[in-house]
């Protein structure tokens, strides 16, 4: 069975963005990236909010095109590109290539998402994180931790009616500061 993973950045006081949406707070170096390229390529697909499916799919598409783009870059545009995507959205009307739209987390469909082969599940962005995490479907966490404070913007977890018990399976630290927590559902 598949793993449904969530794999965010996050400050150190719990935001994945500050509230006009900014992330240049992310420090996505060559280090970092190239480690999120390794752990997302085998990815089966990725599973997206509409606000982090826009984001994401206004610029990796092309973004292997532009010869000054530096090589993890790259690499992650074609990872991008050709991982399918399932798209959670009760506002767009379609989805690009390669794309398929889904207006509700159904928690019967997910587990049978898990069922089909293939690699593991990535879940991006803090709504349909929450609701995942409602539902009881992630399996594991893969917070990138920047050594920020932003003091308020938009959590990435929300509150929940109870706990979810996990454990430390990896911890990586970056030289620019990011640290990588691992965890799994205990």
């Amino acid at each position: 069975m598949r793993n449904v993973i969530l794999n965010m950045s996050v400050s150190l006081d719990g935001y994945m963005e500050a509230l006009d949406g900014d992330i240049s707070w992310h420090l996505v170096d060559e280090e970092v990236h190239r480690q999120v390229n390794g752990f997302l390529a085998p990815a089966g697909a990725f599973l997206c909010g509409r606000r982090n499916y826009v984001m994401m799919d206004g610029f990796w598409p092309t973004a292997d095109q532009d010869p000054d783009s530096p090589e993890p870059m790259r690499e992650f545009a074609a990872i991008w590109r050709d991982t399918p995507k399932v798209v959670y959205s009760r506002t767009l009307d379609r989805v690009g290539r390669n794309a398929t739209l889904v207006r509700d987390v159904v928690p019967e469909e997910v587990r049978a998402l898990k069922e089909r082969p293939g690699g593991p599940l990535f879940v991006g962005g803090a709504s349909l994180a929450a609701s995942f995490l409602r539902h009881g479907l992630i399996d594991e966490f893969h917070l990138y931790v920047h050594p920020v404070i932003l003091g308020r913007g938009h959590r990435l977890f929300p509150e929940l009616e109870a706990r979810t018990d996990l454990t430390l399976a990896d911890t990586r630290v970056f030289s620019n500061g990011v640290v990588l927590l691992h965890h799994r559902r205990a």
